[in-house]
């Protein structure tokens, strides 16, 4: 069998065709325009190859995962320039034909990282999955299913305490850069707030200065919310911010945080790294869901 995926990202898609042992056969990035040219390019991508048997969409939001909904597959209100009230998902559909699955980038991942560990005979029933990068975004993954009825989770925007010593580059308090909430976890949190804090790009700033430990600080927090609302088994952050060394801070936080409140075993085991290589989970999670939903349509009811 055939499958098709797409990660669609603010700055890039990236699509790809595998089988259904989630092996990537061929792949391609496109950058993030206009939506008619971004999705004519996927399109075209996708029609070179004749046999696809469906396909999983993980897409940057908020989108309409609600079926009964007016604008079910839509991306809906995002700041994205172009890309408000896009009908995304229709327009894959009427080019291509085949069933498809619609969900988050963020849903896409976490379900990546759940099969990977099923795969790898280490199987998480129940796992929190976080991106940081652009924006900050989560998703969780509970015995297979996705955990939100009236739309996909906002894990991104949650409300955090404070650090006392967050300033920007010329020393003022920084008060974040969500165009929503100000201080929400993405607007403290996400890559471009290296530019407001260090006055450059977050790729040039060095683990060694304050930014990252106060930025630990908050993904903590949020790890420790995750804990409380959820208990999952494991709690992964991928994306362009994350590191190894930048999760050994926030392991440090946590801890100091959460003050040995509940048993979460060892923290190297249960704030980690994303299994896939190369922030691939989407991919993976994409081709499983498309493998779900070509069963649902063509052989057997799956719930």
């Amino acid at each position: 069998m055939l499958f098709g995926s797409i990660e669609a990202g603010g700055t890039k898609f990236v699509c790809a065709v595998g089988n259904e042992k989630y092996q990537i056969l061929d792949s391609v990035h496109i950058p993030t325009t206009t939506p008619k040219e971004t999705l004519g390019r996927c399109i075209k991508y996708f029609k070179k190859f004749k046999n696809l048997d469906a396909m999983g969409i993980a897409s940057f939001g908020p989108i309409e995962i609600r079926r009964n909904a007016p604008k079910y597959g839509y991306i809906t209100d995002t700041p994205k320039p172009h890309w408000a009230n896009t009908n995304f998902l229709g327009t894959m559909k009427k080019a291509l034909h085949i069933p498809m699955f619609w969900t988050t980038d963020v849903n896409g991942s976490a379900y990546g990282e759940y099969i990977t560990s099923i795969m790898r005979h280490r199987p998480l029933s129940t796992l929190v999955y976080y991106t940081i990068g652009t924006g900050v975004g989560g998703g969780i993954v509970y015995k297979g299913h996705f955990i939100g009825y009236m739309g996909h989770t906002e894990l991104g925007h949650v409300r955090l305490k404070r650090a006392k010593n967050d300033t920007t580059v010329d020393g003022k308090p920084f008060k974040g850069i969500c165009p929503y909430h100000g201080d929400c976890l993405e607007g403290l949190v996400s890559g471009p707030t290296f530019e407001k804090r260090c006055g450059k790009p977050g790729p040039t700033v060095p683990l060694s200065d304050p930014a990252w430990d106060i930025m630990a600080y908050y993904t903590a927090q949020a790890a420790v919310q995750a804990t409380l609302f959820i208990r999952p088994q494991r709690i992964i952050f991928g994306g362009g911010v994350v590191s190894e060394p930048f999760l050994k801070m926030v392991r440090k936080h946590f801890k100091k945080l959460f003050n040995n409140y509940l048993d979460v075993g060892d923290l190297n085991d249960y704030i980690t790294m994303p299994q896939c290589p190369h922030n691939g989970s989407a991919t993976v999670g994409d081709f499983a869901l498309a493998l779900r939903q070509y069963y649902k349509e063509n052989i057997v009811k799956v719930d």
